[in-house]
């Protein structure tokens, strides 16, 4: 495949406040720490302070990958976290079912060639790329479908607790649909066969997303986590603690929120007084503050603030962060440089920043993804005979046939020399109005307006009977972007990995490492 990149701008598609960050803007620079650039990297690394438990972390890695039978390259870099000189590089993502949406793959391939160069630059370090398994999460609803051929496949399932220890027993039925799609190709037939071993031979889907990952990026040395453990939950315990009885989270994670709004950005997550869950089986739960007690919600489970502080102490396990905590307890159990996220990621992170400076942990570089977009063979043909450049595909449909249209009319179709030369006359038919009398510049402003609307409606019909008569390609821009965008959103936001294996097997994720930037800054379009 070929690529071509084309700014972030240039697709409508991101946020004011991500572009900003990428364009270096003064005003976002206190909610963050390093640049996203080698510079800036390079700087991270020699400042970290890594404040967790290398050996902790291996033990804990070892026994996670033990029944897997990792590859030579997964094997050596988990041996490698237990020296000081190396780092890693984090991805993290829910437990979508079979890898979800394809942004999921592009954030794996963005850590992975970000670990590569950072190599490259610091030969004498390692870094390693990790994907951290949102196992905690409870949101079964978000993460239970996907999208193929924009048909969509469910797991029914119900569920209150995190998914990642949720059993896979029930998951054969939508395993049989997607095999289905996949076909009978070389390709279809490899995936459909790693999907069955992950869901159906694994019992729980922590276990059968870190095998069917494990399979997909092995040989690039991709190192998977999953923290939902209590070795690794007791290198946060001092943190949960205080944290739970202090709320400093809170108005830490508050204030910068404001200041953000302030700027005139959105906030992306509202943090809670407490932002811990408890965690069992089958139930995780907001934990609340009232009348001195801190209640488990919808239980009658509760503590008094001895009985939490022993409960911590015992069972740091039970104790899950929500969404601005969790980013927190990565950055104390892994020695850690750069996380990769989305743009909502990247922005929701920026709120983090006052409440890791105020328990002195190392806020991480903040990258944004590799985004991109797959152009088929077919679709890039009908681009370019319609006189289309790739990167017009980003334009409004509608857009798109209005320019079409007036690049191949042979009838004029603006009427703005028209509608100049009329107004003109008409402000000299008012001139000489006001002569005789004053009050007549209304009625010529009113009939000035209403030839106006007369004009423009007439500009629109013109349009109209012109595309009538260009009825074929203005179908054919319709059905590229219905192909490119389906569900009228960005491909990799509701495309599953399944049709680009089928298609391109393994091509496909070899030719986003060879492609992906990771600070080159751009989107990338693909070329078969």
């Amino acid at each position: 495949m070929q690529a071509k990149y084309i700014s972030y701008q240039e697709t409508g598609s991101f946020s004011k406040l991500v572009l900003d960050y990428i364009n270096n803007d003064e005003a976002l620079k206190a909610f963050y720490s390093y640049r996203p650039d080698m510079d800036g990297l390079s700087e991270a690394i020699n400042n970290r302070n890594f404040l967790g438990n290398r050996t902790t972390l291996v033990e804990v890695l070892k026994s996670q990958y033990q029944h897997l039978n990792p590859n030579k390259s997964v094997t050596k870099n988990i041996e490698l976290l237990a020296l000081d000189n190396t780092f890693t590089v984090t991805t993290g993502h829910q437990l979508n079912l079979f890898t979800g949406p394809l942004y999921f793959i592009y954030k794996i391939v963005t850590a992975i060639n970000l670990a590569i160069e950072l190599k490259i630059a610091h030969p004498e370090k390692n870094f390693i790329p990790v994907y951290w398994m949102a196992t905690e999460d409870h949101d079964f609803d978000e993460i239970n479908h996907v999208s193929v051929d924009e048909k969509n496949i469910s797991w029914i399932q119900n569920t209150n607790g995190a998914t990642g220890r949720l059993s896979t027993k029930t998951v054969a039925a939508a395993v049989l649909a997607y095999q289905g799609y996949l076909g009978i190709s070389k390709n279809g037939k490899r995936i459909a066969k790693l999907v069955q071993q992950a869901y159906l031979q694994h019992d729980n889907l922590a276990d059968a997303t870190r095998y069917l990952v494990n399979n997909l990026f092995e040989k690039y040395g991709l190192v998977i986590v999953n923290a939902d453990d209590k070795q690794l939950k007791t290198l946060f315990k001092s943190v949960i603690q205080d944290d739970i009885i202090e709320q400093n989270s809170a108005k830490n994670i508050d204030k910068s929120s404001t200041e953000l709004e302030k700027l005139g950005y959105k906030t992306q997550v509202n943090g809670r007084d407490i932002n811990f869950f408890y965690l069992k089986d089958d139930l995780r739960e907001r934990l609340v503050f009232e009348n001195g007690k801190y209640l488990v919600n919808h239980t009658e489970i509760s503590f008094t603030e001895e009985e939490l502080r022993t409960e911590i102490e015992n069972h740091p396990e039970r104790f899950s962060p929500n969404v601005v905590m969790r980013p927190m307890y990565q950055e104390v159990i892994l020695p850690n440089i750069a996380y990769i996220g989305g743009g909502a990621e990247v922005a929701y992170w920026m709120q983090l920043k006052a409440n890791f400076d105020y328990y002195k942990v190392d806020f991480p570089v903040l990258l944004l993804r590799n985004s991109a977009l797959l152009i088929d063979k077919r679709s890039a043909e009908n681009l370019y005979n319609l006189g289309f450049a790739l990167e017009d595909i980003f334009l409004p449909v509608e857009e798109l046939k209005n320019i079409w249209v007036r690049k191949n009319s042979t009838a004029q179709l603006i009427l703005a020399d028209e509608t100049r030369a009329i107004n003109s006359i008409f402000d000299q038919i008012k001139l000489n109005a006001y002569k005789i009398d004053k009050t007549l510049s209304v009625s010529t402003d009113t009939a000035k307006q209403k030839t106006n609307h007369l004009l423009a409606n007439l500009e629109k019909k013109l349009f109209r009977a012109e595309k009538r008569k260009h009825e074929t390609a203005l179908i054919q821009i319709e059905n590229v972007k219905k192909r490119l965008f389906p569900n009228g959103t960005m491909q990799e936001r509701t495309m599953n990995i399944a049709p680009m294996y089928v298609n391109y097997g393994e091509d496909f994720l070899s030719t986003c490492i060879e492609n992906f930037e990771p600070l080159g800054g751009d989107f990338t379009l693909l070329l078969p």
